[in-house]
């Protein structure tokens, strides 16, 4: 099960910290963040792979940070200087293994949590 949680509404250039709560496996699998907004394509934001390596998309880098706290079986993403661009309904996704290179394609992903949502205002 993955829950995520820390959706809202901020204006740009503020900051909200989304968490993922997942079954304790979840410690040892892939783990990332996704976002869709309405008529796009979802898209990775953020991963870890199982061995703790953070990836980030190209829009998101220097601004957002994923972590994980496997001791609280959670995993977070601080994002900070929000843009309006980063309006969107924002996924956690977790999976046993993913390849490094295919952290952020959505399709390798097989449990999802239903989705917080982010908004930014201008």
């Amino acid at each position: 099960q993955v829950v995520e949680s820390g959706g809202g509404s901020v204006q740009a250039g503020g900051s909200l910290r989304l968490s993922c709560v997942a079954s304790p496996y979840y410690s040892l699998y892939s783990m990332g963040w996704f976002r869709q907004a309405p008529g796009k394509e979802r898209e990775g934001v953020a991963a870890i792979a199982r061995d703790g390596k953070a990836i980030y998309r190209d829009s998101v880098k220097g601004r957002f940070t994923i972590s994980k706290d496997d001791a609280k079986n959670t995993l977070y993403l601080q994002m900070d200087s929000l843009k309006p661009e980063d309006t969107a309904m924002y996924y956690c996704a977790a999976d046993p293994y993913v390849a490094e290179w295919l952290l952020l394609v959505h399709l390798e992903y097989k449990y999802w949590g239903q989705g917080t949502q982010v908004t930014v205002s201008s």
